[in-house]
């Protein structure tokens, strides 16, 4: 992909969430044309502590994705994950005038140490892994929820929900794992940062418990990113209740 298309420049990230009942994390590292980030937000829940840390600085190792290793560097935070496999979920979809292709599993196994200010905690948890790159739009804004939990049955179950990009009628990046097998729903409404439609009588409700928030303007690329780990509860339609659930609500908004 070259670094622009059509006038329009290259994005590309990929971006690892946890979401475990001690910590929830997410890592990632993104590309607009030749500017590039890496950041890291962390949430111990049962102290109730945020630990972040984000690099503008090229070439920056203090988060590490290779493969199925998740690497965290950082003067405030170290971590050492491990994916697992898990069936994807892959779409290419418009977006004004270029497009977006993204690739996501979720629910997957994840298992490491992470350290922060003298606490470990050994994880045996699940999340979701984002692989994304496009020649999206020039200003593109939209709301984003990932998440892992258990059904009423007991079942195993996994979302990723989107609405502004990637999220035409069908094929798009919607998705909903049930015991690892993966569906389409309908498109989705969600109530700001506080629940999520998935029909007129099936809602997921959203309870935060952290937020972490970063700004910038390069000029050229300006961001409003807005992130909040929480729990969930309600149906997700077809019959599955959500009995527990745990994942994170995004908000953001580029003129890349």
């Amino acid at each position: 992909m070259p670094l622009r298309m059509n006038g329009l420049l290259r994005k590309r990230w990929r971006y690892v969430g946890v979401f475990g009942e001690a910590l929830m994390l997410c890592a990632a590292r993104a590309e607009v044309g030749p500017f590039g980030q890496c950041f890291w937000v962390a949430w111990d829940r049962r102290e109730g502590a945020r630990y972040a840390g984000r690099s503008f600085r090229p070439g920056s190792s203090e988060v590490r994705l290779a493969g199925p290793r998740v690497e965290i560097r950082s003067p405030r935070l170290r971590a050492s994950l491990r994916l697992s496999e898990g069936r994807p979920i892959e779409a290419i979809c418009p977006s004004g005038s270029g497009w977006g292709w993204t690739r996501k599993r979720a629910g997957i196994a994840v298992e490491g140490a992470v350290e922060a200010e003298g606490r470990r905690w050994e994880l045996a948890a699940r999340g979701i892994d984002d692989e994304s790159a496009g020649y999206h739009e020039r200003h593109t804004s939209w709301r984003w929820s990932a998440g892992v939990g258990r059904a009423g049955d007991g079942r195993e179950l996994a979302w990723n929900l989107v609405e502004g990009i990637n999220d035409p009628p069908r094929l798009s990046e919607r998705a909903i794992w049930l015991e690892g097998q993966p569906f389409e729903p309908e498109p989705v409404a969600f109530d700001g940062m506080r629940g999520i439609g998935l029909s007129d009588r099936d809602r997921i409700a959203f309870v935060p418990e952290c937020e972490h928030a970063h700004d910038q303007n390069l000029l050229l690329v300006r961001s409003r990113y807005r992130l909040r780990f929480g729990a969930f509860s309600g149906s997700l339609g077809g019959g599955v209740a959500l009995a527990h659930g745990l994942g994170v609500m995004e908000e953001h908004d580029a003129v890349w």
